[in-house]
């Protein structure tokens, strides 16, 4: 396949609930006049199924509903090299508003009409661990280097909650499924742990920071401390229902409700920064990080840090 200009893409816009929503609409229909728009449509699945629908090019490009993506993108051009290429979904990177983290969550992504409208994943599961919780397990969804947008998780106390909650749980499990105290410990990807600790630890410092801190504490606790089956967390309904029984709760004394049990249980270090610490971390972690080229893959870092 020829390298295709990003600009030639079909761009969806891929909203459900946020706050924000319209505005951010209104901000990518400025920085992307092309652009198409999907809300609404419940289930992480049957939304981007309706995703691939709206898209009258075979790859198309989406951006979910809290994200803003950099203008420079849509000025970059995608290659295929090999086959696999030209399957393959791409991940890249997004910054978190709340914890300065840089990894594929909220990231800007570019899919196949054909993958898409072939996948089961979270509602749509074929009962395979890997597909309940996740998209990214799949050998065909690759996880970019590059940082293109910034995702705002924090628009309402719920969201921001939600946010966490829902990383809190995912970054604990191995491959999708559940692993034992010990497993945890000595199997789950360290990369997963790193950025889980700076959820449980970091965004004081912005509005509703706090409720990712307490979300994700929270997550991670239902999920390996207690009988709760985590397959809940694709579930926004069930989702919502458990916001309701901690929503007057202040944030801070939700967060550390849990925080000896996750630290004295799992080994987790819990050391909360407050506003000043958090910008202090979020500015020198960003200013480590630099852009490698759209088309390079995580791996291929890795593989060459460690000799490949």
């Amino acid at each position: 396949m020829n390298p295709i200009d990003i600009a030639d893409l079909d761009c969806i816009y891929l909203s459900y609930d946020e706050p924000e929503k319209e505005q951010y609409w209104i901000r990518i229909k400025n920085m992307v006049p092309w652009a198409r728009r999907v809300d609404g449509v419940l289930g992480s699945d049957a939304a981007h199924k309706a995703a691939a629908l709206a898209s009258d090019t075979e790859r198309f490009i989406l951006i979910d509903g809290d994200n803003i993506p950099d203008p420079a993108f849509f000025n970059q051009t995608l290659d295929f090299p090999t086959p696999e290429h030209e399957q393959a979904v791409f991940r890249w990177r997004a910054r978190n508003h709340v914890n300065g983290l840089m990894y594929g969550n909220g990231g800007l992504s570019s899919w196949t009409r054909e993958y898409v409208l072939n996948m089961r994943t979270h509602e749509n599961t074929d009962g395979r661990d890997e597909t309940v919780v996740e998209f990214c397990f799949d050998p065909l969804y690759w996880a970019m280097h590059d940082c293109y947008s910034t995702t705002y998780p924090n628009q309402s106390p719920f969201h921001a909650w939600r946010a966490g909650f829902r990383e809190g749980v995912k970054m604990c499990l191995n491959q999708g499924t559940k692993p034992t105290i010990q497993d945890f410990k000595q199997r789950v990807h360290q990369r997963n742990l790193d950025n889980l600790t700076i959820w449980h630890n970091v965004g004081a410092d912005v509005e509703n920071g706090m409720w990712c801190i307490a979300g994700s504490r929270m997550g991670t606790y239902m999920t390996m401390l207690t009988n709760v089956d985590h397959v809940m967390v694709q579930d926004f309904e069930k989702l919502h229902e458990l916001w309701d029984t901690v929503k007057d709760s202040d944030p801070r004394l939700l967060a550390n409700r849990v925080a000896q049990e996750l630290g004295t249980t799992l080994d987790l270090p819990l050391a909360m920064l407050e506003a000043e610490q958090s910008q202090f971390f979020k500015h020198h972690y960003r200013s480590n990080f630099a852009n490698r080229g759209i088309m390079v893959r995580e791996i291929d870092i890795i593989r060459r840090q460690e000799g490949w």
